[in-house]
C-alpha cells in the first residue's frame, strides 16, 4: 500500500528561509499568518491530508464514482466522511475574506495545502479545489448578492462549485459554444445545451452544487466576443438562502477515464436550466478566466503533488529491495544481494525527481506570494510587477509542472521494476491520476503557446524583461560566493540560452508564425527549466547561510545542497538541446502534408 508523508519541514524552510514570509505582514491577512500560525495551518493541514485523505486515494481509485438511475451521483466509500473533515477544518476558505466566512489567510498558505491534498488524494481534492476556483470567480465578478447568496455556503463547504466549458465539439476553441441562454424576463435566463468533462459535476459530497456556466445569449455576436457567465445551482436557492426545487441540470454520464477515478467527471445536460448572469453579458470571459488562471495554478500543484508522493514510494522501495551488488563491491555483505538504492542509475532517477520537486515547490510558492501581492497589495508598482509575474509564470507553473510530473510519476513507477506495474503498488495510479494534468484546464501545448503567442509579447516585452533581470541581477551578485558560484556560472549560462531563444522568437516568429508555434513548448521548457535553476541558487543561499549560522542539520543542509547541485549539473544543461530546437525554425516540422501522416 502506498504511503504519504507531507513535506511540512520543506515547506516551512521555504516559507520561513527562501522567502521571508514574514517581511509581508503589513498586507492584509499576512498580520495573522505569524510564523507559530503558518507552522500550525502547515502541520495541520498535512495531518488531515496524511492520516484522512491518503488512506482513500486507493479506494476511489478501485471504486469510481456511480450514476444511478435517476442521475444522482455516489462518491466511493469514505469520500463523504473525508470531504466533511476538510470542510469541517476551515480548509475551503482559508484564504477567503472574513466577511464571507472564511480565515483570510495568504492565499500561498492554500497553495501548500492544494499540494498536499493532491499528493494524498488528487481526485478527493479536486471537489474543494474547484469549489476555490469557482469562489474566486464568483469574488471578483458576482454582484453583491450572489456573494451574499452563494459564497457563505461555498466558504463552509455545505455546497461545492464547478466550472462548465467544454462541449463535444469545443475544447479550446470556446468560441464555438452552443449552450444558449434565452432571458425569462425575470433577470434570469433559461440555459440549454450540453457540456462534457465536468469534474465534479455531480455527488453526494454537498447540499447543493453551484455550477459556473458559459453560454451565449440569444442574439449574442458570435464567437468569444459573444459569451457570457452563468451561475446555475444544482438547486434553486431562495433570496434568504434557503434551498428550493430542483434546477433543470442533471447528471447525463460519468465519464469512463484512465485515471482520477474517485472524481466525478460528467456529461452535464441543461435543459431550461435557470441561471443568473455573472458580470457583464457578452464578457464572460474576462470573468471565467479567474477562475481559469486559478485552476491552471493549481493544476500545475497537482503535477507537482504526484511527483512528490511517487517519488516518496520509489524511494522507499529502493531502500528495501535488493537486487545486485554495488559497482564498488557489496553495500552490505550480510545481505543476498545490496538494496538498488546503490546503483548510480537509480540514484540518478530518484536524485532528477528529487531536484525537481524541490525547485518546482519553490516555483509555486514564489508564484502564489506574488498572487497575494497582486490582490492585497497599495502599492500599485508591487501589484503591477506581481501581475506581472503571474501571467508570465502561470502557463510555466501550468505546463512544465504537469509534463515533468507526469514524467516523474513514470521514473518513480520504473523503479518498481515489474511489480511497478502490478496494481496493488499502486504506482500505476500515479501514472494514470498525473496523466490529467496535462490536458485539463487547457492542454499544455495550448499553454506553450499563450506563453509565446501572448504573455510573452504583452506590455513590450516588460514582464520577460523584469524576469530576466531578476535572475541575471542574482547570478552577479553572488557570482564570487564560494558556495553559490557553482550555481551561478551554470544559471547564467542557462539564462544565456533563454535570452538567445527569445531574440530569435522576437526576430523570426512575426514574419513566419509558425516558427513560434514550432517553437513554442519548447521555449516553455526552456524558461521551466531556468526558473527552476534560479529557485535552486535562492534554496542554495539560504540553506548555506542556515549552514553558517549553525542553524539546522547539517547532514540535511548539505543534502539539499547536493540536490541543488545534481540539478544545475545534469538538469539545467537541457537548455542547450531546447535552444537548438527552438532555433532550428518550423520548415521541418511543417514539411510532411497532412495526408502523408
Amino acid at each position: 500500500m502506498p504511503s504519504y508523508k507531507a513535506p511540512v519541514e520543506d515547506v516551512l524552510f521555504l516559507l520561513n528561509d527562501v522567502f521571508g514570509f514574514a517581511r509581508y505582514s503589513n498586507l492584509p491577512g499576512f498580520a495573522d499568518a505569524t510564523p507559530d500560525v503558518v507552522e500550525a495551518v502547515v502541520a495541520e493541514g498535512a495531518k488531515l491530508c496524511e492520516e484522512v485523505l491518503a488512506p482513500l486515494n486507493r479506494v476511489g481509485d478501485t471504486e469510481g464514482c456511480t450514476r444511478h438511475p435517476d442521475g444522482r451521483v455516489t462518491t466511493p466509500k469514505g469520500f463523504k466522511a473525508a470531504y466533511d473533515a476538510y470542510a469541517g477544518g476551515g480548509w475551503m476558505g482559508l484564504s477567503m475574506p472574513a466577511e464571507y466566512g472564511g480565515q483570510g489567510l495568504p492565499h500561498t498558505l492554500n497553495s501548500v495545502m492544494q499540494e498536499f491534498t493532491s499528493s494524498a488524494n488528487l481526485a478527493l481534492g479536486m471537489y474543494p479545489g474547484l469549489t476555490q476556483g469557482a469562489m474566486a470567480a464568483l469574488l471578483v465578478h458576482g454582484s453583491e448578492e450572489q456573494k451574499r447568496i452563494y459564497l457563505p455556503k461555498m466558504v463552509d463547504g455545505t455546497w461545492t462549485g464547478t466550472m462548465n466549458l467544454t462541449e463535444p465539439h469545443c475544447g479550446t476553441d470556446l468560441g464555438l459554444l452552443k449552450t444558449k441562454a434565452v432571458p425569462n424576463g425575470d433577470g434570469s435566463y433559461a440555459l440549454t445545451g450540453t457540456k462534457i468533462f465536468i469534474s465534479a459535476g455531480e455527488h453526494d459530497l454537498s447540499e447543493n452544487i453551484v455550477h459556473l456556466v458559459i453560454a451565449r445569449i440569444e442574439g449574442a455576436p458570435a464567437g468569444t466576443k459573444g459569451i457570457s457567465l452563468f451561475v446555475v445551482p444544482k438547486f434553486l436557492v431562495g433570496p434568504d438562502g434557503t434551498i428550493g426545487a430542483r434546477n433543470g441540470v442533471s447528471c447525463g454520464a460519468i465519464e469512463h477515464k484512465m485515471g482520477i477515478h474517485g472524481n466525478a467527471t460528467c456529461v452535464m445536460n441543461y435543459d431550461g436550466a435557470t441561471g443568473w448572469l455573472v458580470g457583464e453579458a457578452n464578457r464572460g470571459l474576462n470573468a471565467m478566466f479567474v477562475m481559469m488562471n486559478e485552476a491552471r495554478l493549481a493544476v500545475g500543484i497537482q503535477g507537482l503533488g504526484q511527483s512528490e508522493v511517487a517519488y516518496q514510494n520509489a524511494v522507499s522501495y529502493a531502500r528495501d529491495r535488493l537486487q545486485g551488488r554495488a559497482l564498488t563491491g557489496a553495500a552490505a555483505p550480510d545481505k543476498p544481494a545490496d538494496p538498488i538504492i546503490v546503483h548510480p542509475d537509480v540514484r540518478r532517477t530518484l536524485m532528477t525527481i528529487r531536484a525537481f520537486n524541490e525547485a518546482a515547490r519553490a516555483l509555486v510558492i514564489w508564484t502564489a506570494l506574488q498572487a497575494d501581492i497582486a490582490h492585497r497589495s497599495e502599492d500599485p508598482a508591487a501589484r503591477q510587477a506581481a501581475e506581472d509575474h503571474m501571467g508570465l509564470l502561470t502557463p510555466v507553473v501550468k505546463g512544465v509542472l504537469t509534463d515533468r510530473g507526469f514524467a516523474n510519476a513514470v521514473d518513480a513507477q520504473q523503479m518498481f521494476g515489474g511489480h511497478g506495474y502490478i496494481e496493488e503498488w499502486g504506482m500505476s495510479q500515479f501514472v494514470r491520476d498525473a496523466r490529467i494534468a496535462q490536458i485539463y484546464e487547457g492542454a499544455n501545448g495550448i499553454q506553450a503557446m499563450d506563453l509565446v503567442g501572448r504573455k510573452l509579447p504583452r506590455d513590450g516585452g516588460r514582464a520577460m524583461m523584469r524576469f530576466l533581470a531578476e535572475v541575471e541581477g542574482f547570478c552577479k551578485e553572488n557570482a564570487e560566493d564560494e558556495t553559490l558560484k557553482v550555481f551561478c556560472a551554470p544559471l547564467t549560462k542557462s539564462l544565456g540560452h533563454l535570452q538567445q531563444a527569445t531574440m530569435w522568437l522576437m526576430q523570426n516568429a512575426m514574419a513566419k508564425p509558425d516558427n513560434a508555434g514550432a517553437a513554442a513548448t519548447d521555449y516553455m521548457h526552456l524558461m521551466g527549466l531556468v526558473a527552476m535553476g534560479y529557485m535552486w541558487g535562492r534554496i542554495a543561499k539560504a540553506t548555506a547561510e542556515k549552514k553558517k549560522s549553525g542553524e539546522g542539520i547539517a547532514e540535511r543542509l548539505d543534502a539539499r545542497l547536493a540536490t541543488g547541485r545534481f540539478y544545475v549539473e545534469r538538469v539545467l544543461p537541457e537548455t542547450g538541446t531546447r535552444l537548438i530546437r527552438i532555433s532550428a525554425g518550423s520548415d521541418a516540422v511543417m514539411a510532411v502534408p497532412a495526408e502523408l501522416f
